[in-house]
């Protein structure tokens, strides 16, 4: 588009040789200005002045007597000329229809461009005071001059073009070759107006929002677009491109070629998994390259472990597939948008962040962005680890991770990932979380008994989930405790071993087992399995004695029988694993970990 503003420019300059020069040499009479624009803020005509010269060049700026700053064309030789190249720039679209020519005489100092000694009229030199004589001589010779000959009446000012009418504009249409059509597309879908796919075809959805756009700026609705109407979408476009810095990095590195806004951001640092671009001027805006070789568990466990991060809010949209994933994020202070995928032992993608009052710029940038996104060969660095099995603040160094109140351990008790937990790990919060991945809802609470079932807001597939012991278990029997002992430092639960000390609490409680096992508060709400691999009770710590400190082995949980009697109270289905069955202790070492989840409570 600068391109045709620059051509306008040359043909229009020609139309008189020297036509666009310094004014230097030029009769302070006869000289004129095209006057295009006017602005009561100098930082705003300083800005625009600098986007037309990009597009036009030759551009001054002046403050006018009422403080207000005029940006002008010129100056020209002659008033005739200043009204060619008004009219040639005004057919090509590229100047406002109200442009007007001036003589300038009400130009004052020059505030464009920077450090332009021109000025609008050059000072007369002081005249030497004359004698009575000299005068008296000048009178004689002016006596005696002829007459002079009477000034010829300017030109007057030419009649705006017509706009094209509707036979002229289809005509210059089908002149436009693909690539115009597609980049008129481009335009109209970058201020909302057109929303389906680049193609270059002007069918319907091109055609209403061709109407779209002409009645929003006041023009009649045709839905075919005239050669100055065209010109001035292309000019909005390109206006609105220059301000974001729209700009193709190829990040070598990284392996990654993208779009990016670099008048908003600028390069900070690679710290795998990541290239940082921080912002710039205040900007509110930032960009993550995401880059790391690995599997699909590897972007699983990125997926996981992005949501802990502080630049991903809590609210919005958690979508994970095969090989990819988007997540989406808002609250009252900030917005981001990650997207990520796994191809060829590499995974790839971004995360662009900003603050609220970027969302309309945001909501234009983020389609080019992941329209423009491709992979070059290579990935940042290995890290320490698989994304998967690391410590959300190791992969993630250089970020601030989001930590939950606190967290405790729970196990699915059927196929669509229905969790059983403690009811203290779920009271007063905010929000829950399984695995820190997956909001749920808690659907079914027992205060008496200390348990909670939880159901993921999207349905799960676990790997394994709870079968029950058909009885009570033998005392002394050697138990397995599965549970998060660590809380969120650690992405997989810990084993604990122990025993069955008794079928009931100290003072005699029923359903209650009482164990012998040193646990962590990280523990509680996890499954408790027996000898034979089937679960036996929901650990849920010591009992309340606050006259008395007990030893720290000794642990209750809730026993299968009232575990499953209130499961049948909720309407959720709990399995019992048959007599006959037993669960190797190898196995077992391999199914607990895929039963038992993180419970996170958020505030």
């Amino acid at each position: 588009m600068t391109c045709i503003f620059r051509r306008a420019t040359l043909l229009a300059a020609s139309v008189s040789v020297g036509a666009l020069f310094s004014a230097q040499g030029v009769d302070a009479q006869e000289r004129r200005w095209l006057q295009v624009e006017a602005h009561r803020d100098l930082d705003t005509a300083l800005e625009r002045a600098n986007l037309i010269d990009d597009q036009l060049g030759g551009v001054s700026g002046f403050r006018l007597p009422s403080d207000w700053y005029a940006l002008s064309l010129g100056p020209y030789e002659s008033e005739t000329d200043a009204f060619a190249v008004r009219r040639q720039l005004r057919s090509e679209g590229a100047i406002p229809l109200d442009a007007f020519v001036s003589a300038g005489a009400d130009y004052l100092e020059q505030i464009f461009p920077p450090g332009s000694a021109v000025l609008p009229d050059a000072a007369p030199e002081a005249a030497p005071e004359a004698d009575e004589d000299a005068e008296a001589e000048a009178e004689m010779e002016l006596a005696a001059a002829p007459e002079p000959e009477p000034e010829p009446e300017p030109e007057p000012e030419p009649e705006p073009e017509p706009e094209e009418t509707l036979r002229e504009a289809q005509a210059s249409e089908r002149l436009l070759d693909r690539d115009a059509r597609a980049e008129l597309q481009t335009a109209l879908q970058w201020f909302g107006f057109y929303t389906m796919a680049i193609d270059a075809a002007f069918g319907p959805g091109t055609r209403r929002s061709m109407s779209a756009w002409q009645e929003d700026r006041g023009h009649e609705a045709t839905g075919v677009l005239t050669t100055r109407q065209r010109a001035q979408l292309l000019a909005e476009y390109e206006a609105e491109l220059a301000a974001l810095g729209m700009e193709t990095i190829r990040d070598e590195d990284a392996g990654i070629s993208i779009d990016l806004p670099m008048a908003m951001v600028e390069f900070d640092r690679h710290e795998t998994p990541f290239a940082h671009y921080s912002e710039r001027d205040d900007s509110g805006v930032q960009v993550l390259l995401i880059s790391q070789s690995g599997t699909q568990a590897t972007l699983f466990g990125l997926y996981e472990i992005m949501q802990t991060l502080e630049i991903v809010p809590l609210e919005g949209e958690r979508q994970r597939q095969q090989n990819s994933f988007v997540l989406t994020g808002q609250n009252d202070e900030l917005r981001s948008h990650t997207v990520a995928q796994h191809r060829n032992g590499e995974i790839k993608g971004f995360t662009l962040i900003w603050t609220p009052e970027r969302d309309e710029q945001m909501a234009r940038v983020l389609p080019m962005m992941e329209s423009s996104l491709a992979f070059l060969p290579g990935t940042l660095p290995e890290s320490a680890g698989q994304a998967s099995t690391v410590a959300p603040r190791d992969l993630m160094s250089g970020l601030t991770v989001r930590r939950p109140d606190f967290s405790r351990s729970g196990f699915y008790v059927d196929a669509t990932g229905t969790v059983l937990t403690s009811a203290a790990a779920v009271a007063q919060c905010g929000r829950v979380t399984i695995d820190e991945a997956y909001n749920a809802r808690v659907v079914a609470r027992d205060d008496a008994l200390g348990l909670a079932v939880l159901q993921p807001e999207t349905p799960l597939v676990p790997l394994a989930f709870a079968q029950f012991n058909d009885g009570p278990p033998p005392v002394g029997t050697e138990i397995t405790i599965s549970g998060f002992s660590f809380e969120d430092v650690m992405s997989r639960p810990v084993l604990t071993f122990g025993r069955v000390e008794d079928r009931q609490g100290l003072q005699g409680e029923d359903g209650v087992l009482r164990l012998s096992a040193e646990v962590r508060p990280g523990d509680l709400g996890g499954p408790v399995f027996g000898s034979n691999g089937a679960v036996i009770g929901l650990l849920s710590g010591q009992p309340e004695d606050g006259a008395r400190q007990l030893p720290a082995d000794v642990q209750y949980a809730v026993d299968a029988s009232a575990i499953l009697g209130f499961l049948q109270d909720a309407d959720v289905p709990g399995g019992t694993l048959r007599e006959d069955v037993v669960v190797p202790a190898a196995t077992l070492t391999r199914i607990a970990p895929d039963l038992t989840v993180l419970i996170s409570c958020w505030n």
